[in-house]
């Protein structure tokens, strides 16, 4: 395990180098790229200082050419890439789980906040879609609430699509890979006047998937999806401008390739399941459809700049599970959900680079969310978890029940609002900066349920006649819920020179609160068998919601640059306290869903490193490296004492390594050759609280030979070239478990054409 207090001295020595940042020639491939990088943040973001790097804060960029190579058209494509970012890909794109810095969620709130052009993500069910055209992608670690409000604790990740003010042309791409696996792509940019620019983008993929459901013997993780977005931006080259973008998506997924751990389940002299092998019988599967219209305008003066960002979200999904994941009958679920979202943010900041500098913002969405969730018993369940409950005294009450369905209903109506005041001043003095901001968030969610049931039954007392018996149950009722959270930021920066320096911060993250909808078919069901049993439906009333959580990061950090820039890199130190961290937890014992807890409070510390290395023109080396030790300071279950355990889900390590080479082949119709090879990998994860299971630490390796010319390019890629076997999901279902494998070794094909 590293020791921090040696990383220290270690990370801090490169800012002790002579020589200050080497000037950048604008034919110069990679550090090219890197300047139109930085220059364009002052073009495009709205909130954050004019260059990452001049900043307190621990940022990753990916640029144009290196979204590109590594074909990154998702969030989950930089897992790991960045320090202490993970983002396990598993289940279904609803599955949008982030791990940054030892914080995260699996379900509900998300702990990373998502922009595209500016624009929040509001639901995370999603961020798992497919971005065409990306520019730029930067990932700030730490809380950003103050500026970015709720579910910001861990940080942000903006992207920014490619502009039709910037680039003209055509744009085109097709892919073919292992799983029978295909990507196109297509877009066409047109300035109409030197202030107008339009553009329209269209996509399409498909895979065949990799994993076979025994059961069925077919693939269970198969998808489609298809979709496209129309831009239009106008600059009057007076200080005004607009920007709207349409994106519009629609997606189909089977599901879920979730294998089974332990002992083989045996019905007679029949083996259903081995483990290690996926088979359920029920379909599954996922639906998405998604609209996205974002308008942003703004106005530059001589002294401020003025923004509007507003959107409007629509969201219509629904997931189908054999929810058992077993060839019996046990139970299935159907969640569909269908959200429309509003978002309005102002802000107005101070232009130029004066001494003091100032922005303030307000921030207001609606949301207004219906779920229908439906879990529906079959004949398994009904016999095993209910008449096996209900008949635990034999000989004094006996249940009988003939149907071979018995639907559990639940409907919800979740509307919920907020509204936000944030405020940050920065203050230059000599090389020191010092910022300092605040952020006034409330927020107003209610839920409307209903749950009901139907139940024909017949029951015998001492061995008697059996007698008919009915019940009914219809629950109806509203939880409401209001938080007013005040968010500071305090930030010292001292810069050596413009690409070197130090930062100290801190900063107070929030990620809000909720309902526990996925528990309302268990609560459901125990008042079922409470009514059979005693006449008396009972329930706890604290499971059907949980509390937002808390966090205070303190970080140290900085930015360096060294050998006239052939050496930059980035590294923090960070500790995190957290209250009331929510965790997704599966009770005890054969119930039907999960539901999000509380813990008392946990602390996270590590360290980061990023560093690229330049040594030749031809050649770039890449490293980033984050560890983490998130473990629970005080967490009872009731059960267990969970004081000093990791929490479980995010990685101790994460790594990746990359070495670039370029170089022209002298044919000008062929470019330049480029060769990559990569390595990347996490681990280890605790899969409990307990931390009796554990995922070891695993590497992957990838490569790609590509020639590249500056209209076209083609590529052939290794993914995972070891073949390494690993899990990257682990979890219970009525006290069986599962986990699912990472991708297997994968190879493919990729042609590019741009046409100026």
């Amino acid at each position: 395990m590293p020791n921090l207090k040696h990383l220290i001295p270690l990370l801090a020595l490169p800012l002790l180098f002579g020589a200050g940042h080497r000037a950048v020639a604008a034919d110069e491939p990679e550090m090219a790229d890197t300047t139109i990088v930085v220059d364009r943040v002052q073009v495009t973001a709205i909130k954050q200082g004019p260059v990452l790097r001049s900043t307190a804060v621990a940022s990753s960029i990916f640029g144009s050419r290196t979204i590109e190579r590594n074909g990154i058209t998702s969030l989950k494509e930089i897992s790991l890439t960045v320090p202490n970012f993970h983002v396990p890909d598993y289940g279904s794109r609803m599955t949008s789980s982030v791990y940054v810095r030892g914080l995260g969620a699996r379900i509900d709130q998300p702990v990373i906040g998502l922009n595209v052009d500016n624009v929040p993500v509001l639901n995370k069910n999603g961020f798992d879609a497919e971005l065409a055209d990306i520019e730029r992608i930067e990932v700030l670690r730490g809380p950003q609430s103050t500026l970015y409000g709720r579910n910001t604790m861990g940080g942000v990740v903006n992207v920014y699509t490619l502009s039709p003010l910037t680039y003209e042309g055509v744009r085109a791409a097709a892919e073919y890979g292992s799983g029978n696996t295909l990507r196109l792509r297509a877009s066409a940019y047109y300035r109409a006047r030197p202030d107008v620019g339009f553009s329209v983008t269209g996509f399409y993929t498909r895979s065949d998937g990799f994993f076979t459901n025994d059961w069925t013997h077919e693939k269970c993780d198969w998808e489609w999806q298809a979709g496209g977005r129309w831009r239009v931006q106008w600059d009057n080259s007076r200080g005004v401008r607009l920007d709207n973008t349409l994106a519009i998506s629609r997606l189909e997924q089977g599901g879920y390739p979730y294998a089974y751990v332990g002992e083989p389940i045996v019905e007679g002299d029949q083996t259903l399941l081995h483990a290690g092998q996926i088979a359920y019988n029920d379909p599954s599967g996922y639906l998405r459809t998604s609209i996205s219209d974002g308008l942003t305008v703004r106005y530059d003066a001589r002294r401020y700049s003025l923004s509007s960002i507003t959107s409007y979200q629509y969201l219509d999904d629904a997931m189908t599970l054999d929810q058992d994941f077993t060839p019996l009958s046990y139970f299935t679920l159907r969640q569909a959900i269908r959200e429309h979202a509003l978002t309005e943010d102002l802000v107005i900041r101070s232009r130029g680079t004066e001494r003091y500098g100032w922005l303030f913002g307000a921030f207001g969405f609606y949301r207004h969310q219906r779920m229908d969730a439906p879990v529906t018993f079959k004949r398994t369940g009904i016999e095993r978890l209910i008449l096996d409950n209900a008949n635990r005294m034999p000989g004094m009450l006996y249940y009988e029940i003939d149907a071979d369905e018995l639907p559990l209903l639940s409907e919800f109506r979740t509307p919920t609002w907020g509204a936000a005041l944030y405020h940050e001043s920065r203050l230059r003095l000599g090389r020191w900066l010092l910022t300092a901001g605040i952020r006034a968030d409330f927020e107003r969610t209610r839920m409307s349920y209903r749950s009901r049931t139907d139940l024909d039954y017949r029951l015998s007392i001492n061995g008697g006649t059996p007698t008919p018996h009915t019940i009914s149950i219809d629950d109806r009722d509203r939880l409401a819920h209001s938080y007013l959270e005040v968010l500071p930021k305090v930030t010292a920066m001292y810069a050596f020179d413009p690409m070197r320096n130090l930062y100290l911060s801190i900063a107070r993250g929030y990620k809000a609160g909720g309902f526990n909808t996925q528990m309302f078919s268990d609560i459901l069901q125990e008042k079922l068998q409470g009514a059979m049993v005693s006449g008396i439906p009972e329930v706890d009333p604290e499971r059907m919601s949980y509390r937002p959580e808390y966090s205070w990061n303190f970080e140290l950090g900085g930015h360096f640059s060294c050998m006239d820039g052939a050496v930059r890199g980035d590294f923090a130190l960070f500790w995190i306290e957290v209250n009331d961290q929510q965790l997704t937890v599966f009770p005890e014992g054969q119930t039907t869903g999960r539901m999000m807890a509380n813990a008392g409070r946990s602390r996270s510390r590590g360290a980061e490193l990023s560093l690229q290395v330049s040594p030749c023109e031809d050649l770039d080396l890449n490293l980033n490296y984050g560890y983490t030790d998130a473990r629970f300071v005080r967490y009872r279950s009731g059960v267990e004492d969970y004081a000093g355990r990791r929490v479980p889900y995010a990685p101790e390590h994460t790594f990746a390594a990359r070495a670039t080479w370029s170089h022209p082949t002298g044919i000008e119709w062929l470019g330049d050759v480029v060769v990559e090879a990569g390595v990347q990998g996490a681990g280890p994860i605790a899969w409990n609280e307990q931390n009796s299971l554990t995922e070891p630490f695993y590497a992957l390796m990838d490569a790609t030979v590509r020639l590249e010319h500056r209209r076209w390019s083609l590529g052939l890629w290794g993914r995972n070239l070891t073949g390494t076997i690993y899990n990257v999901f682990y979890f219970k279902s009525i006290g069986h478990e599962f986990v699912q494998r990472g991708r297997p070794r994968t190879f493919g094909i990729t042609l590019t054409l741009n046409i100026d």
